[in-house]
């Protein structure tokens, strides 16, 4: 029997081909969607930062004053600008980072306004100003990111410049004439009268890249090489190298710099890292008690980190609290989240001014005392979700060096907060690290909008990243 053709077949198929896939057309769509949602929670963050502002001055000053609010309307423009940015350069990039990251410095800033009107500062001299000028600084440094690197597998070519660039860094506060001692650690450097930076902030950026490119061109000899002992793979003493160099380098900072909290997150990015390109646990293990010995030796050879271990263990004890360098700051700062409570005394109703450097180091307890247990809950959050973003990004990555570069950058955030709020609620001693994005310091700001913007590549361009289709 003659096969008998379909008419109506052929123009099924030139129906079917006039008609755009959905696939493809979800794809076309999906860049203007994660954009206008970017816009909208931008309009939020920017609200909310807003309000806070107004809220300090009703609550401090009983009136409201406009100065400050114009500088953070100015900020408010260079966010937006860096949204057109995305729109122009990375029309894929993740949607919620930019809001959130905006959200934790407006807030950072209003509590810094609200200490400088307890000391009774302002103008350009006053802390909350000079934050605003840091930030956008470092929001132009995040537009720049963007403008210059539209492939984050550029970086993986500057391995070992990310490298010795770190290692310069770290060591430029050791420069006489040029580093200087802030607090007892000598990690800043200055020139003259010149505002100071801590070139140890833009280092952490520096020692991701450089990990994440070197444990991908030696992931091979890490991970299947070593002897087996008690469940667990060991690597070889000739393979120790790169984990003796990272805790030499750490112990150096330690020593020469008296920077524990430092050390700590450029081990932890490492240890971190390195697991995560190998899957052996036996790393981890290593590392732990490596630092951990380090770290003991020094509190019983270096009277600074003695002294905090002493701080931390011993608190409310009267000699540790009046002893200079004592525990009264831990203290204050126990005191002040303590009278927060719940939903804590409203923004200008508190005294966060009573302890030690509440700008900067203890900015956690401040905000605690004011927004309460429920505004702490609510700032962790948004970390979280930043973190959880950054992990996201890595993960979903098809190429070995932007996985662990994303991992990495979004980990050494949430070590940086775990080092910093651990150590102000006595969980762990304190350290003198700043938090990311809240904190009074143009150092850790640009190098945070920098994360930031690296994160927004690498999201970027793992969704234009081809898939197979099945």
């Amino acid at each position: 029997m003659p096969a008998t053709s379909n008419p109506a077949a052929p123009a099924d198929t030139s129906a079917r081909r006039s008609q755009p896939r959905t696939g493809a057309f979800k794809r076309l769509h999906l860049p203007q969607k994660l954009r206008n949602l970017e816009l909208f929670l931008l309009i939020i963050a920017c609200a909310i930062n807003g309000a806070a502002v107004v809220l300090v001055q009703l609550g401090a000053l009983g009136r409201i004053d406009t100065s400050l609010v114009l500088f953070g309307a100015g900020l408010s423009v260079l966010v937006f600008a860096l949204h057109i940015v995305l729109r122009i350069v990375a029309t894929q990039a993740d949607p919620f980072i930019l809001p959130i990251v905006t959200l934790l410095n407006g807030i950072g800033i209003a509590m810094i306004y609200r200490i400088d009107v307890a000391n009774h500062q302002s103008g350009i001299d006053s802390a909350s100003v000079r934050q605003t000028i840091w930030s956008a600084l470092a929001i132009a440094c995040a537009i720049a990111v963007l403008l210059v690197i539209r492939n984050h597998r550029v970086l993986f070519r500057y391995t070992y410049i990310a490298g010795f660039a770190a290692v310069v860094l770290l060591l430029l506060p050791l420069v006489p004439g040029l580093g200087r001692e802030v607090s007892g650690a000598r990690v800043w450097i200055g020139i003259g009268s010149f505002a100071t930076f801590q070139p140890g902030e833009i280092a952490k950026i520096a020692l991701a890249i450089f990990f994440a490119g070197y444990l991908v061109r030696n992931r091979d000899s890490l991970s299947m090489v070593g002897k087996r002992f008690l469940g667990m793979h060991f690597p070889r003493l000739r393979d120790l190298g790169p984990i003796l160099v990272v805790w030499a380098l750490s112990m150096s900072v330690i020593i020469f710099q008296h920077d524990l909290g430092t050390a700590l997150l450029y081990f932890g990015l490492f240890l971190v890292m390195l697991y995560l390109a190998t899957a052996r646990l036996s790393w981890v293990i290593l590392g732990l008690a490596l630092f951990i010995g380090g770290a003991v030796i020094a509190s019983q050879t270096l009277s600074y980190v003695n002294g905090r271990f002493t701080n931390w263990l011993d608190a409310m004890n009267p000699d540790v609290y009046a002893a200079p360098g004592g525990s009264y700051q831990l203290v204050q700062g126990l005191f002040g989240l303590a009278k927060g409570g719940l939903i804590g005394t409203g923004l200008g109703q508190g005294r966060p001014d009573i302890t030690p450097v509440p700008q900067s180091d203890y900015i956690i307890a401040s905000l605690g005392e004011e927004l309460g247990l429920a505004g702490l809950f609510a700032i962790l959050a948004l970390y979280l979700l930043f973190v959880a973003r950054g992990f996201r990004i890595g993960f979903a990555g098809q190429d070995d060096f932007g996985k662990l570069l994303g991992v990495g950058l979004a980990f050494v955030v949430a070590l940086q907060c775990f080092i910093v709020i651990g150590g102000v609620t006595r969980i762990i001693p304190l350290t003198g690290l700043t938090t990311p994005f809240l904190a009074a310091g143009g150092s850790s700001l640009v190098a945070n909008w920098i994360i930031a913007a690296l994160l927004l590549r690498l999201s970027d361009t793992v969704r234009n990243q081809p898939r197979l289709v099945v």
